[in-house]
């Protein structure tokens, strides 16, 4: 009787394309990874940036920053704008707070947290001045000169 050929595949065959799979995925999730953390970034960079708008509409009815947070605050969580980052998501996908640090009758800062407990934690704190300085205290050690930029 002759012994017809096995078709399919060898065990060794399937273990290279099992390494070759997770050196693959190795590569690609930390990678991926960093995408989001990145995509949030600039997420609160622009929900930042849409906050100063709202304070700039605040001043244009009042003539001043002040009372613009909660409560009719100078400072904390903003009346004005969602206190969250992503602002166009549920509060429960937060990944940033935004709170506004200070206010007064000509200018303001705002500072944009990141949530614990998500992929944004360790990722420094970034801020807004309505003299359009931005920051991104990469370090969690205070805002230097040289952090004085969301992208350097």
């Amino acid at each position: 009787m002759i012994n017809p050929r096995v078709k399919g595949f060898t065990l060794i065959e399937l273990m290279i394309v099992v390494a070759i799979v997770a050196i693959i995925a190795a590569v690609a999730y930390p990678s991926y990874k960093n995408a989001v953390v990145d995509g949030y970034r600039g997420t609160a960079q622009a929900d930042l940036l849409a906050l100063a708008s709202a304070m700039e509409r605040h001043y244009s009815g009042t003539f001043t920053y002040e009372k613009a947070a909660k409560d009719g605050g100078n400072t904390g969580a903003p009346a004005i704008f969602a206190a969250y980052s992503p602002s166009s998501e549920p509060s429960d996908n937060k990944r940033y707070t935004l709170t506004i640090e200070s206010a007064n009758a000509t200018s303001f800062a705002l500072k944009a947290t990141p949530t614990s407990g998500t992929s944004q934690v360790g990722d420094g704190d970034l801020y807004y001045y309505s003299n359009g300085i931005k920051g991104w205290d990469k370090d969690g050690n205070g805002l230097s000169n040289a952090e004085k930029c969301w992208s350097c």
